[in-house]
């Protein structure tokens, strides 16, 4: 596979009026094969969910992404990410895959980081206005936010080719060509575009204003300054796309309809479906039930882990949405799955494919060895652990280091590490089997602690108290 190229831009120039309307110029990019079926593929996997507007589905958009026997050119496709968070999370993984395959069939994909829309904030599924964030705020967060789109397009590089060209992956922040405007300016160009009536009647204008709290102005002018950015795009970079999630296609149709208005060319917009919890709830920071990508945030175990835990009524359509697998495969997946359901082959399977991608092959590694320590009790997992994966594991542990004095026995760690109480209590509590060390019971207080049985080659033991109660040990002075 030939490599993709990554380009990160992050304009700092102030667009003068004069180029705020300006057609974009015109040029040949080069075909790509391999994109004929992409529309037909993922409507199959479930990813692509609306397609707008529908007169685009059978005939324009198909002829557009198809490429090869047609000499067509390769198309550019866009999503944007709003840095309200330093941190992606699993619900925005979708729209990002969505993307990944654009690339992988030939086209251009565009990441756009909100620096501006995220200071608005989309109103678009709340029920109530976001929590301000300072200028700063943002601009640190949309810096996390480049850094994971960079990453993640390295992942996908590296661990998934196809064996096929690719388009290219460019990540710009919307800051450049909105944070120097003039306010007056803007609206005298492209306020006369947009129909008040038009943006009242769109379902997150409509239930915000019904609400108690309203709706701020700012949260209003929102799906302008997103139709803005199509429209940026689609001048700059002939970009014709627009990829976003379900609660999106308010905004998408914004987009639209001010790039026709202004142009006569159409333009289309896909959705993919939104990512909810057990209980229905959509997955995200705002819920408060976050999966994030970040390793500070979500480890690679927790991540791996959420993913092992789907339940068998979900994981066909997981494996088809998260993953890049050839379909045949994962039907071959489900079918040996009712042969042996106890071996959870798609969940392991599906944790293993989102958990490369985001988190790399060194993170995979990491929640395996911390998936054996914990669950198997395995000892060899421990040994070969680092501190930083001791602590994402047991992350309510306390961490102590202390150094090993001769003869030091279990009644010393314990005390030492505060885990057991003084006095005849806590020795009684080793006696009776409530202490283990390394996952080994220990019932003698007295017993010294022996390097290689108590204490692991990593220079660490892992002390429980009871059932749920862990502390970690650094030794020191080996």
């Amino acid at each position: 596979m030939a490599a993709p190229t990554l380009r990160v831009f992050w304009l700092g120039r102030r667009l003068s009026l004069g180029k705020w309307l300006e057609p974009r110029s015109s040029g040949k990019r080069e075909s790509h094969s391999g994109a004929q079926d992409l529309l037909m593929t993922q409507r199959k996997r479930g990813l692509f969910k609306e397609i707008f507007p529908a007169k685009g589905v059978d005939l324009e958009l198909p002829e557009l992404l198809a490429s090869g026997a047609k000499a067509s050119t390769a198309q550019t496709v866009y999503c944007g990410f709003d840095p309200t968070a330093d941190s992606l999370h699993v619900g925005h993984l979708l729209t990002v895959l969505g993307l990944l395959h654009f690339q992988r069939a030939g086209h251009h994909v565009i990441a756009v980081v909100g620096g501006a829309t995220a200071r608005l904030g989309d109103p678009s599924g709340r029920t109530k206005e976001r929590e301000a964030l300072s200028a700063e705020r943002v601009r640190e967060n949309a810096r996390a936010l480049r850094a994971s789109l960079e990453r993640l397009s390295a992942h996908h590089q590296r661990f998934f080719p196809n064996g096929r060209t690719w388009g290219t992956f460019t990540v710009l922040d919307n800051a450049a060509w909105f944070s120097q405007q003039r306010l007056v300016d803007f609206l005298a160009a492209v306020g006369g575009c947009f129909r008040m009536g038009t943006l009242l009647s769109r379902h997150s204008v409509q239930s915000r204003l019904r609400s108690p709290e309203g709706m701020s102005l700012a949260e209003f002018f929102y799906q302008v300054l997103q139709a803005y950015d199509f429209y940026y795009l689609h001048q700059r970079y002939g970009c014709r796309i627009q990829l976003g999630g379900s609660d999106q296609l308010g905004n998408i149709v914004s987009g639209y309809e001010f790039i026709h208005r202004l142009t006569g060319e159409d333009v289309f917009g896909i959705t993919v479906p939104l990512i909810t919890s057990t209980t229905g709830a959509k997955l995200g920071k705002s819920a408060g039930n976050a999966v994030w990508l970040n390793r500070d945030k979500t480890s690679p175990f927790e991540f791996y882990q959420f993913f092992v835990r789907q339940p068998d009524d979900c994981i066909e359509r997981y494996l088809k949405l998260f993953t890049f697998l050839p379909l045949p495969e994962i039907e071959h997946i489900m079918q040996m799955h009712t042969k042996a359901p106890e071996k959870w082959g798609p969940q392991i399977r599906l944790a293993t494919e989102v958990t490369k991608f985001v988190h790399g092959q060194e993170g995979l590694e990491s929640a395996k060895r911390c998936t054996q320590a914990l669950y198997h009790c395995s000892i060899d997992a421990l040994e070969i652990m680092s501190d930083e994966e001791l602590k994402e594991l047991f992350k309510e542990a306390p961490f102590s280091e202390l150094v090993l004095d001769p003869g030091t026995n279990v009644l010393d760690i314990c005390r030492k590490a505060n885990a057991i109480p003084d006095g005849p209590r806590g020795y009684q509590m080793i006696t009776d089997g409530g202490v283990s060390i390394n996952h080994k019971q220990v019932t003698d207080p007295e017993s010294v602690l022996v390097v290689g049985q108590h204490i692991l080659k990593n220079g660490l033991s892992l002390l429980k108290i009871g059932k749920r109660n862990f502390y970690i040990i650094k030794w020191l002075q080996l």
